[in-house]
């Protein structure tokens, strides 16, 4: 027997419903932070360096491998414009 419930909710009703916390008001205030942080060119509030903690190292290694990847096109048709 197979049973499915279908939920037509909003993310803010469902948080209400398991009774977690509304943080919208935190995340406005950290996100207006932020924004008058990097508008002010403060040191460490570069899009790069906010983003990385959130980049794993898979995604590094992603990157590193795209890199590679592209070193060794880029070589070939150099090499390939060379010889002709």
């Amino acid at each position: 027997m197979k049973i499915t419930f279908d939920i037509d909710a909003t993310p803010q009703e469902l948080r209400s419903f398991f009774g977690l916390p509304d943080v919208e008001p935190l995340q406005h205030e950290m996100l207006e932070l932020i924004r008058k942080n990097m508008a002010a060119g403060m040191e460490g509030f570069e899009p790069t360096t906010l983003i990385k903690p959130f980049v794993t190292e898979q995604m590094q290694s992603v990157t590193t491998i795209q890199k590679a990847f592209w070193n060794v096109v880029m070589g070939q048709l150099q090499n390939n414009k060379t010889e002709q």
